[in-house]
């Protein structure tokens, strides 16, 4: 019974594109994390705002948890991409790694700034949303143009969508003025969709981005317990971040700058006798 056949054949070869590698779980960690991220945003710093609890120092946990969260999640998706290139992945891989970059860089920021709207004494709550609504869809049109468009090896279009989440987070503790805060998310927004090129984060480079997440928990922690000195310790976390995130822009432009002037020169030279 050729039928059957058909069957049995489909029913066999459905299970091998549905098998997860160990880079397929490390991307489901990175989603796992991006979700808990949301919950102690939600159950930490919302309710108790909503409920008219005056416990800051709750609030100043979950609010770290929320962030330290986040970083796990850029370990997880440094490392789930290094795994892929050094085993392999399955078939969803991308698919995969697309879906959780979302929950954790997308959602899991925008929605931080959201709640950061609602709970701040100088905020605006609506307009607040709108630049929530702004990181979520940066993120979603960098994805969709990470999985469509094809750039030169050892470089990303526009920043990458965990720097820009942790630029996200790390611009609201701050604690600026509310407008700074506005357009420091949104300029941070319009780089994620630009076409400045940022370097992958491979050898010394990803030794460099696993080293400076380290540090960024060890200040959020310090921060969480009220350590002497962990607000200090934060906040200048935080400017560091904000200022790789501005001069990393600045130096791929400079670089781009030279190379055209490079190529112009060569074309010139060419063309003398």
């Amino acid at each position: 019974m050729p039928e059957a056949d058909e069957v049995d054949d489909d029913a066999e070869e459905m299970p091998l594109s549905l098998r997860l590698s160990i880079a397929d779980t490390l991307t489901l960690g990175n989603a796992t994390c991006g979700f808990m991220a949301v919950y102690f945003t939600t159950t930490g710093i919302l309710i108790p705002h909503l409920t008219g609890s005056q416990e800051s120092g709750m609030a100043r946990h979950s609010a770290a948890t929320a962030v330290i969260l986040m970083l796990c999640a850029a370990v997880f998706d440094l490392f789930d991409g290094l795994v892929a290139r050094k085993l392999r992945s399955s078939p969803m891989g991308a698919e995969l790694d697309n879906l959780s970059d979302l929950i954790s860089f997308g959602l899991a920021p925008a929605y931080f700034v959201l709640v950061y709207g609602m709970v701040a004494d100088d905020a605006h709550q609506r307009v607040a949303a709108v630049g929530a609504i702004v990181v979520l869809l940066a993120v979603v049109l960098r994805l969709a143009r990470f999985s469509c468009v094809t750039v030169k090896d050892g470089t990303f279009q526009g920043m990458p969508s965990p720097f820009g989440a942790l630029t996200v987070v790390s611009i609201v503790l701050l604690e600026l003025p509310f407008v700074a805060t506005l357009m420091a998310i949104l300029g941070t927004a319009w780089l994620m969709v630009s076409r400045v090129e940022y370097p992958k984060p491979r050898g010394r480079l990803a030794v460099a981005m696993l080293s400076w997440i380290v540090l960024s928990m060890g200040l959020l922690t310090a921060w969480a317990f009220d350590a002497p000195g962990g607000q200090l310790l934060l906040q200048t976390g935080c400017s560091l971040q904000l200022v790789l995130g501005a001069v990393i822009p600045l130096f791929a432009t400079a670089r781009r700058v030279n190379n055209f002037r490079d190529n112009r020169r060569e074309a010139r030279a060419a063309q003398l006798p």
